[in-house]
């Protein structure tokens, strides 16, 4: 074996402990997460913006649109990070983001500069976390199809 290998053998022992524990992948779930989870709960907390929020989107009937878009970010987060579903969860946000990203992110329509230039970059980001989220949804699928229990 190279001298590498156990190089990196010997630094992922090092992580491990810490980054393969159950609280780490918590937090990681909890990251994937938080910006639903913080847009569920304003929107609930604040329903007029809520709909002044699909209104800007042109989704209608704004009330229905608005209700379950927080019903999904809350309870596919909630299996998230409870461990129930969470592949299909995860799979549920994906599409989610996947969907709101084309429909507000939509940079391809705008005139170049600053503006244009930020919503590229959100767009990306965008992508990156519905890449995250299939990750998620993948190796909960992975766990569970193996026999071995898919934990928090």
């Amino acid at each position: 074996m190279s001298a590498s290998f156990h190089w990196e053998q010997r630094l992922a022992g090092l992580a491990r402990p810490l980054f393969g524990s159950a609280a780490a992948r918590f937090l990681a779930y909890l990251g994937l997460c938080a910006a639903y989870l913080q847009g569920g709960l304003v929107k609930l907390t604040d329903f007029p913006g809520a709909l002044a929020e699909m209104a800007h989107f042109g989704l209608a009937p704004g009330p229905l649109f608005a209700v379950l878009v927080i019903a999904l970010e809350l309870v596919a987060s909630a299996m998230i990070l409870v461990g129930r579903l969470r592949w299909l969860g995860a799979l549920a946000l994906a599409g989610f983001t996947l969907l709101a990203t084309g429909i507000a992110l939509r940079y391809w329509e705008m005139a170049p500069g600053q503006e244009r230039f930020m919503a590229a970059n959100a767009f990306y980001e965008h992508l990156g976390l519905a890449g995250g989220l299939l990750l998620v949804a993948w190796l909960d699928l992975r766990a569970s199809g193996s026999g071995a229990p898919a934990t928090a």
